[in-house]
């Protein structure tokens, strides 16, 4: 499930009929529950809209779905083959990796 950029997975629990619910990419913590469909999706609005009323109150930014950076060590002869072969195909070395990165993404 998805709302305003917030992606949810949902499991159920067999044994007590109920669907719960957790916001997975974010690093803060949002739950929700629900025993039908409609109750859940309605649940999972609410959660997000009352984490982003709870910061509002705070005076703080709400944690944003991820901004599409991350940080990865690699060892320095690593980074310099990549480097070399991004270069040789004409290209950043940031596209050559986001483009490696989605095609391994296809094999998974």
């Amino acid at each position: 499930m998805k709302y305003k950029g917030y992606e949810a997975l949902v499991s159920l629990d067999d044994e007590q009929g109920i669907f719960h619910g957790e916001v997975i990419n974010i690093r803060d913590v949002i739950t929700f529950q629900g025993q039908s469909v409609s109750e859940l999706k309605q649940a999972f609005i609410e959660s997000v809209e009352d984490y982003l009323e709870f910061c509002a109150q705070r005076g703080e930014e709400p944690e944003k779905p991820f901004s599409g950076r991350f940080v990865v060590r690699i060892d320095p002869e690593l980074h310099k083959q990549i480097y070399i072969k991004a270069k040789q195909e004409g290209k950043s070395l940031n596209t050559w990796v986001s483009e490696k990165l989605s095609s391994g993404m296809m094999n998974l």
